[in-house]
């Protein structure tokens, strides 16, 4: 066995494959780095951003599968599908819709706005912030303001709490992960619509005694009670007894 070429092979590969690592670089911002612990993200939450952004920077997939996040992230998708809720609820993470008027089909993108917003607040918050007097020695554990405190050295965590979670119960019952705009959708249910979670579930629990489990049909009974001032579970469960009684 020839141990030189071997090497000078393997020396070719490394070059080749170093050259197309830097043709295929996604820009990340240096600042989501720097305040992501700032903005209350988890470390978890972070790295899904990256992601995100890497596959609109070089794959040029503008809203990836939650299958290809998982495979990507190491996370399963039943995880990640919670994880891209609170960044749209938190305003981090917006989808977009776009419709090719001529062949009638629609688009979806994640739009990071919001994240890169709220990165440039950080930078102009800290910007005008007031500086340190430098002409006092400083120990290098005291940080840029003189003493550390436990926020400043990035000892602030984000506990992640495991709770009674409408998506898992929603995937649960639909046997399947949920699309983002299904996510999106119960997340508006609860932020703007602020129906309580206990009639989000009983309105689940009747499109599921009616054989209709879709999305639609959930919004129209939460509408439909709203209308009609039904406010709570016992509400709820009233007002539905009243209609099969009439129909009986």
């Amino acid at each position: 066995m020839d141990h030189g070429n071997a090497g000078g092979s393997r020396g070719s590969w490394a070059d080749g494959a170093a050259a197309g690592m830097s043709q295929g670089m996604a820009i990340i911002p240096y600042s989501l780095l720097r305040y992501y612990r700032k903005l209350g993200l988890t470390d978890r939450e972070a790295m899904l951003l990256i992601h995100l952004i890497g596959f609109q920077q070089v794959e040029f997939k503008a809203f990836p599968s939650l299958e290809e996040l998982s495979d990507v992230t190491g996370i399963p998708a039943a995880s990640i599908a919670p994880s891209l809720q609170r960044l749209m609820k938190e305003g981090l993470l917006g989808i977009d819709e776009y419709v090719d008027g001529a062949q009638g089909i629609h688009y979806e993108r994640y739009n990071l706005n919001g994240l890169y917003k709220k990165l440039a607040d950080c930078m102009a918050e800290e910007d005008t912030a007031p500086q340190p007097d430098r002409s006092k020695p400083q120990s290098p554990l005291s940080g840029r303001g003189g003493s550390a405190s436990p926020e400043s050295a990035g000892a602030r965590t984000v506990p992640e709490k495991e709770e009674r979670n409408l998506f898992t119960i929603f995937e649960k019952e639909f046997g399947r992960p949920l699309s983002p705009m299904e996510l999106e959708t119960i997340s508006g249910w609860v932020d703007a619509d602020r129906y309580p979670d206990e009639l989000i579930l009983l309105a689940l629990k009747e499109a599921v005694f009616a054989g209709k489990l879709h999305f639609r049909y959930i919004d129209r009974i939460l509408l439909e009670w709203s209308r009609n001032r039904v406010r709570t579970a016992k509400d709820a469960k009233a007002y539905t007894q009243k209609f099969r009684n009439i129909g009986r």
